[in-house]
């Protein structure tokens, strides 16, 4: 990636925070510090990698993204305005009655989002399935990209999926782990120790990276990586800090959900700046 194009995807994630604490101070609160922590990610997918069409969300060619770890649905939507899926106007009305934006990503409510996530480890089963369907009816050309959680890989169901997908060899998917270290109760360690993340994906079947997950260059370098090869799934664990880019979030341990008002979010926006 040149220096260039670097550049520009990191603003590209900086308005993406920006939209974030924006909308969800527009609600009085919502899950800000898993939304932060993927913003990076956000803007490589949706502004360099991802082949997407924001005139016709449902094109059968698109690449799509399943972000299972669905209650950070606040970035996403963030991210599809921003492409264009939808007037940025619309991300004042999260959560509210009658809004297309609900706290959790909904495919039968908002342009763009490609499934219905939020109950974790669902997602990235569906994920799976995706993929395994798009090789099916030979569209070997779309990718399927999927975002879990460090607290949703608790969940049994992804070990299940992580199983059958190495079990069927499934390329076409690639999987990112939010790495934050934290869940809703606390520190991900203090609840159940996952461990080397990296090492168990590994043993269990899938071309796995580790990568700093603020890093733009180096995602897209491990993205690269993980098209090149077509033996197995890839997961590309993503060292990253939860609430990143907001300061009254950021390296704060109750920061799965947090209260604030659009006089904390202009604050937090202007450190931005």
């Amino acid at each position: 990636m040149d220096k260039k194009t670097e550049d520009y995807l990191i603003e590209q994630a900086k308005e993406i925070r920006k939209l974030t604490i924006e909308g969800i101070a527009t609600l009085g609160s919502g899950h800000i510090g898993g939304a932060m922590s993927i913003a990076d990610l956000l803007a490589l997918l949706y502004f360099h990698r991802m082949k997407v069409d924001p005139q016709n969300p449902r094109w059968e060619e698109r690449d799509q993204l399943v972000l299972s770890k669905g209650h950070a649905g606040t970035a996403l939507y963030s991210a599809l305005a921003l492409k264009g899926f939808f007037p940025k106007e619309w991300l004042s009305t999260l959560n509210k009655g009658g809004t297309k934006l609900p706290s959790h990503c909904d495919r039968n409510k908002t342009p763009g989002i490609d499934m219905t996530t939020g109950s974790l480890g669902q997602g990235f089963s569906v994920a799976i399935g995706i993929a395994l369907g798009l090789r099916i009816d030979k569209q070997l050309s779309s990718i399927v990209y999927t975002i879990i959680g460090d607290g949703e890989s608790n969940e049994g169901q992804i070990w299940e999926g992580a199983l059958f997908a190495a079990s069927q060899k499934i390329s076409n998917l690639i999987a990112f782990t939010d790495y934050n270290k934290q869940q809703l109760d606390g520190f991900s360690k203090d609840i159940i120790d996952m461990g080397d993340l990296a090492a168990k994906w590994s043993c269990f079947g899938w071309f796995t990276q580790e990568v700093d997950g603020h890093n733009i260059a180096e995602l897209d370098e491990a993205i690269e990586k993980a098209l090149a090869q077509k033996e197995k799934p890839s997961m590309i664990v993503m060292n990253t800090i939860k609430g990143k880019g907001c300061n009254f979030a950021e390296g704060v341990e109750k920061n799965h959900s947090m209260v604030f008002d659009m006089n904390k979010a202009q604050e937090a926006i202007a450190a931005l700046n």
